[in-house]
């Protein structure tokens, strides 16, 4: 297999990135800046803003670095991005990274709060689709190669008890990229990936206070690096490990969650007390 990075991250080449001013986001703008790439990075948090342009300036690349304060979540905050496309990037973009999220912690009775919902739901998954309604014309509208990178999150996946806001909204997340890289399958210069990290030591996931990075989690570099990789390998479904969960493991939660579905079992078995020890017995058994 070649060792050459997917022909998206090309010098001259335009990437935009929401959630781009921490964690993942700031990982993979500095990827796209190291090779040569202009970089637009769009984030909610102005401070986070600041400092993730300062700290990209430093890094080694001919490209622009922009700054987008920007409420994905708002159509109309959109308008801010289209406007900078067309006006300093020629209409093009070739890297569209959906990447912007919120995990809001479940209320004590989540289901007389609409609000947890409507929040969570507004920037996890309308930011998606006003990305998409936005800027897609700037991803496939030229013949140069292209791809759009959709965030999502195993809890979209495998539905763990304890966030269903923030699970529903991951899993419409999933149901949405399939549905566009079915859209462009004949669009042969466009791809399109699902991106869902592991454990990864990011400001959403390392607050509280933590300031170290547990042995279990991965770095956000790390999971663009593996990002990478199998953008390289023409791979749709991008499901990171970490140094607790393997990819083998990964498939086996999957694959359970699905036959909860095909075996007529209730939802989530994982976590139900009646089939306790079921998982982890075929798990054991089996290979995936």
């Amino acid at each position: 297999m070649s060792t050459s990075q997917p022909s998206v991250f090309h010098p001259g080449n335009t990437a935009l990135i929401t959630g781009g001013a921490s964690g993942i986001g700031l990982a993979l703008a500095t990827k796209c800046k190291s090779a040569n790439m202009n970089v637009i990075i769009c984030d909610i948090n102005t401070e986070n803003l600041s400092s993730a342009q300062t700290a990209l300036e430093k890094v080694d690349g001919s490209g622009k670095v922009k700054t987008l304060q920007l409420d994905v979540s708002q159509i109309e905050n959109w308008e801010k991005a289209k406007e900078l496309v067309e006006s300093e990037f020629e209409n093009k973009l070739h890297l569209l990274a959906l990447n912007a999220g919120r995990s809001i912690a479940a209320p004590s009775k989540p289901w007389s709060d609409p609000s947890y919902f409507t929040n969570t739901l507004a920037t996890n998954t309308f930011g998606i689709t006003n990305g998409l309604c936005a800027l897609l014309p700037y991803v496939t509208g030229h013949e140069e190669s292209s791809s759009i990178i959709i965030t999502g999150s195993k809890q979209g996946i495998t539905n763990p008890p304890g966030n269903a806001a923030y699970n529903a909204s991951k899993a419409a997340v999933k149901s949405l990229a399939e549905s566009l890289s079915f859209t462009l399958k004949d669009k042969k210069n466009t791809s399109v990936h699902l991106l869902v990290p592991g454990w990864t030591f990011t400001g959403m996931t390392g607050g509280g206070g933590v300031k170290e990075k547990p042995k279990g989690a991965w770095f956000p570099g790390q999971v663009v690096e593996y990002l990478v990789q199998k953008m390289q390998e023409g791979k749709f479904y991008v499901i990171v490990p970490d140094n607790d969960v393997s990819e083998e493991m990964d498939r086996k939660r999957m694959l359970w969650d699905r036959l909860d579905l095909v075996e007529g079992r209730p939802p989530l078995t994982r976590w139900r007390r009646e089939f306790d020890g079921e998982f982890r017995e075929w798990s054991e058994k089996n290979s995936v």
